[in-house]
C-alpha cells in the first residue's frame, strides 16, 4: 500500500533539476465554472492556461506532463483544489485539451515547477 501511495500521489523533492515534482491524478474543470472567482481572486476562463493546486502558491508556473502519451502543457496556478481524493490537479479545459484528458476525464499526470 504505502509503495503504491509513493508511486501514485507522493510528492518528489530533489529531482534531476532540484526542482519540485509530483506524480498523481489530474482532471480538468467542469464548464459551469467558467466566469466564477478562484480562490486567487481571479476570474476563472476556461481558455486560459490555469490550473487549481492545493499548496503551491499563486502564480507558480508548472509543466504538466500526461503520462500516458507524454505530451506537456504549462499552466499557471490560480486556484485552490482539487478537493476530490487521489487528484493533484484540476486543470483549466484549454489546459485539460492540450495534453488530451478531455476524452478520460482524469489521467495520470507528472508535475514540475518551471518557475
Amino acid at each position: 500500500m504505502i509503495i503504491f501511495y509513493l508511486l501514485t500521489c507522493c510528492c518528489l523533492f530533489g529531482a534531476q533539476d532540484g526542482g519540485y515534482v509530483e506524480y498523481g491524478l489530474a482532471t480538468y474543470y467542469a464548464d459551469e465554472f467558467h466566469g466564477r472567482k478562484t480562490a486567487s481572486g481571479e476570474v476563472y476562463n476556461k481558455y486560459d492556461f490555469t490550473c487549481a493546486h492545493r499548496k503551491l502558491p499563486f502564480g507558480t508556473i508548472l509543466k504538466v506532463t500526461n503520462l500516458r502519451n507524454k505530451k506537456s502543457v504549462i499552466v499557471r496556478v490560480n486556484d485552490r483544489g482539487p478537493w476530490v481524493k487521489g487528484r493533484i490537479i484540476d486543470l483549466s479545459y484549454s489546459a485539460a485539451k492540450a495534453i488530451d484528458i478531455i476524452p478520460e476525464g482524469t489521467v495520470r499526470v507528472k508535475i514540475e515547477v518551471v518557475k
